[in-house]
């Protein structure tokens, strides 16, 4: 991921920063949902699931080195961002870091999506461009509106490529997730 501040993190996704003092603390490592996933220098994005909230985490991230969080509350064990919805907050970020990756470099992104194919087809796509450039794909079939933003956070700089897998289980989703990462080539398969 690209190093931003915690200020500008807060002015990307229109959260505060808690305490404020804190709006100079710089994120250096990966974005997680996970805390079991967090590095020295991550932020955690503590979301809440149909059966574990991810504030109840907070504290484990700290543990494992993470320096921020993404919350829709002030939490006690890591400065914050604190936002209305964490996963409209996480989509923004991943927005900003799009933004800024491709006023950097031109980043080009292709979009996958469909019923069926998503996920081999990506793989694919992923390994022709890698040829003419850094390429970012999604891990595995990371392709709805926590995997997007997940795979987005992963660019840096000097990435030339993202294939982003975009998938749907409702109305609107599609259109939620090209606004996190629009593409300029867009590859639709098997819809059914």
């Amino acid at each position: 991921m690209i190093e931003l501040s915690l200020g500008e993190i807060a002015e990307a996704t229109g959260g505060q920063v808690h305490p404020p003092e804190a709006s100079t603390t710089r994120v250096t490592a990966s974005v997680v949902t996970d805390s079991r996933e967090v590095d020295p220098g991550s932020l955690y994005v503590a979301r809440r699931g149909e059966h574990a909230d991810g504030h109840d985490y907070v504290g484990q991230a700290a543990e494992r080195g993470a320096v921020a969080a993404l919350t829709d509350r002030e939490v006690p064990e890591l400065p914050c961002v604190v936002v209305p919805d964490t996963t409209d907050g996480f989509a923004a970020l991943g927005r900003e870091v799009v933004d800024r990756c491709t006023a950097a470099g031109g980043l080009q992104i292709v979009g996958i999506t469909g019923s069926s194919g998503k996920t081999s087809t990506k793989d694919l796509a992923a390994q022709v461009v890698a040829h003419l450039g850094p390429t970012v794909a999604p891990i595995a079939s990371y392709n709805s509106e926590v995997g997007v933003p997940l795979t987005v956070c992963r660019l840096t700089e000097e990435t030339a490529f993202l294939v982003a897998e975009m998938g749907a289980s409702g109305r609107g989703h599609i259109a939620h997730l090209t606004a996190v990462a629009p593409p300029q080539v867009a590859v639709v398969l098997n819809v059914g």
